[in-house]
């Protein structure tokens, strides 16, 4: 793994960590990309209330919402393929890619 991109559905914030009601796994990913980052990994993440045009720009991500519209998000590729769509990893998938990922790094 040397890159993650994470298409956010539209959130108040980038992180999606604000507001009265916090979805739990919010922060949770917040960390682990953060720790993602920590070892080398490159994180683009991007939410739809602020950055539409990222949305149109990714042919995937433009064909999925036409076809699948916003439920699809969010859309979690690594090193450009699609890896996750429609919830965000939990903790046994965020385990199961960081140690692929430091397994990589050998």
């Amino acid at each position: 793994m040397k890159t993650i991109q994470v298409y956010d559905p539209a959130m108040c914030c980038s992180s999606g960590v604000c507001g009265p009601n916090i979805d739990p796994i919010l922060p949770q990913m917040a960390g682990f990309l953060h720790q993602l980052k920590e070892h080398g990994v490159s994180v683009d993440r991007f939410n739809l209330s602020q950055q539409p045009l990222a949305f149109v720009q990714n042919p995937q991500v433009k064909n999925l919402l036409q076809s699948e519209g916003v439920e699809a998000l969010p859309l979690i590729f690594i090193d450009g393929q699609l890896a996750l769509k429609g919830s965000y990893p939990d903790h046994e998938k965020r385990l199961e890619w960081l140690n692929v990922h430091k397994k990589g790094q050998h």
